[in-house]
């Protein structure tokens, strides 16, 4: 019987690994695709739609409604659009849905593909930074299996297989330190987008890469690993490993550690939560360690990456206290692209924000509905666009 499963965010730089995965895996003939997404690639999703099969392909982009329905003609396969037909279309059972979707725009569809009671194949790190509480008591309430995708944490999850939570010590991220590891402050204030998108190592998005050079994007992983493997915040550490062949570590109490290796390619988390908790030959570069002669590991510099900072100050907060930092980064965001604001001073811009709604948003504890989430979410978007009127004169 074949599997069914959606893709959401089919378009981005994960969901298409994911659907070059599913190709090679048998495509159409091996799964029932449910539903794909994508934003504004129209081409792309109606061409991954036809391919695949899927019943259904949504565009979040109401305006592109139209295009989407011309680019399907004669496949059978209905379009949709907008935020309302991407959450029904993550509510359709699936037995395994991938949520790849950028930033916060993920959590609705995570959270109700986990209310159908898939198997939740989670690549957007912000759906647990921004509602880590909501999501897995939502998992917990439908039956619903949780597998990151973030190569950092199924590191962290294939190393922790069969051991036992009580002997854990540590979590050890690793982070290539984007393409700044080496700049100065003066520099990296000076530096642009184009810049910051050029990753050494990863071929990623826009968003993601320059939350990379960042470091916001390890910080969110921070989160994420703290809400995942429910460790203090004190057990998780970040070191910086230019070559990005280890992916993760985890540290035992009697001293051991163990570590997940392998190319820098995201198809390999994406086949490990497609096939678990089975392993199938994927079609990755092999590891030649002769070739890579060696591996070089260095304390990141939280005075020039302030988000790694500031993450551990939101993990000691709890509460909203992430959907606060996760909007605000956001928002910065949207502001270094435009223009508006300095690289550096998209965590001057997080940093304020965070201190200034944080306390009262961690007030709530754990159990908040996903309105307040949003509402969270709101605030902080509005007090960053506040910050860059006021601090930057933009």
């Amino acid at each position: 019987m074949r599997r069914k499963i959606s893709i959401f965010g089919s378009t981005g730089s994960i969901g298409q690994n994911t659907v070059s995965l599913i190709q090679a895996q048998g495509g159409r003939d091996a799964y029932d695709v449910v539903a794909l997404s994508g934003a504004r690639n129209i081409p792309l999703l109606a061409e991954q739609a036809r391919t695949l099969g899927a019943r259904i392909a949504v565009t979040s982009e109401p305006s592109r409604l139209k295009d989407l329905r011309a680019a399907l003609e004669g496949s059978g396969v209905e379009a949709a659009a907008g935020p309302d037909a991407l959450e029904d279309a993550a509510a359709e059972p699936a037995d395994w849905a991938m949520i790849a979707i950028v930033g916060a725009a993920g959590l609705v569809p995570g959270l109700r593909a986990a209310e159908s009671g898939a198997t939740v194949a989670l690549a957007n790190k912000e759906s647990l930074v921004c509602a880590g509480d909501l999501f897995l008591r939502t998992c917990a309430a439908n039956g619903a299996r949780l597998l990151p995708v973030d190569s950092e944490h199924s590191a962290i999850f294939q190393a922790l297989n069969g051991e036992k939570q009580e002997e854990v010590d540590r979590i050890i991220l690793t982070a290539s330190g984007g393409p700044f590891r080496d700049w100065s402050r003066e520099a990296m204030a000076r530096a642009t987008p184009a810049q910051a998108i050029a990753h050494p190592n990863w071929d990623m998005g826009q968003r993601i890469s320059i939350d990379s050079a960042s470091m916001f994007n390890k910080a969110l992983e921070v989160i994420e690993a703290h809400v995942l493997f429910d460790l203090p915040p004190s057990c998780i550490e970040v070191i910086v490993h230019p070559q990005s062949i280890i992916h993760s570590l985890v540290g035992f109490r009697d001293g051991s550690i163990m570590a997940h290796l392998g190319p820098a390619d995201m198809r390999g988390a994406i086949g490990y939560a497609l096939n678990w908790p089975d392993r199938r030959v994927l079609p990755i570069e092999r590891l030649d360690l002769a070739a890579l002669a060696r591996l070089d590991f260095s304390a990141p510099d939280e005075e020039r990456f302030p988000a790694l900072r500031i993450a551990h100050d939101v993990m000691e907060m709890g509460g909203l206290a992430g959907a606060i930092f996760n909007a605000a980064k956001e928002t910065a965001l949207d502001g270094f692209l435009a223009g508006r604001i300095g690289f550096l001073d998209m965590s001057a811009l997080v940093e304020h924000v965070t201190q200034t709604l944080g306390r009262d948003a961690a007030a709530c504890g754990a159990d908040y509905a996903l309105g307040e989430v949003l509402e969270a979410d709101a605030l902080a978007r509005a007090a960053g666009l506040a910050w860059m009127k006021c601090d930057v004169g933009a």
